[in-house]
């Protein structure tokens, strides 16, 4: 049943903190974020900005840092990071996850880097530059896979 995932009440929990957080009151979204992510096994900083109909599945072991963006209709598998690459960096030090983007299982995003809309990123992949809008990348550090049109290797021919 979908009111048992953990992912959804992570980020109702989340909502609370960034409201909290909004108006300066920092101590209170700092307990109602430690709150989620030990119920939860989700961590979100509460300034990070999250937008409607984000997914988190099997949530376990996703963090989510303070300046991270993640737009709406954006499915996040666990083990997700979305992370800074550099501590002392002032500004923006984490990613923006455009609409509709999907980020599998394990992969690590760090850095103020923009993963498209629409883009897929794949399982333990390591993301340290721009995604681009459409595009599939994999591996690490991660790469944009061969478009569509291109001849895709099967299993036998890789081997």
């Amino acid at each position: 049943m979908i009111l048992t995932y953990p992912g959804l009440h992570a980020l109702f929990w989340h909502r609370i903190a960034h409201f909290c957080a909004r108006y300066h009151r920092y101590v209170l979204a700092g307990i109602v974020s430690r709150w989620s992510a030990m119920t939860t096994g989700i961590s979100i900083d509460p300034e990070a900005v999250i937008g409607h109909r984000v997914f988190i599945d099997h949530g376990v072991g996703v963090v989510i840092g303070a300046t991270a963006i993640v737009e709406d209709d954006v499915t996040i598998l666990h083990g997700v990071t979305l992370g800074a690459r550099y501590p002392t960096d002032v500004g923006r030090r984490h990613p923006v996850v455009k609409h509709g983007a999907f980020l599998g299982a394990n992969a690590l995003i760090l850095g103020a880097i923009t993963i498209g809309e629409g883009a897929k990123i794949g399982a333990g992949a390591v993301v340290l530059r721009d995604v681009a809008p459409h595009t599939t990348a994999v591996g690490n550090p991660a790469r944009p896979l061969q478009s569509a049109s291109r001849k895709v290797l099967t299993f036998r021919q890789l081997s």
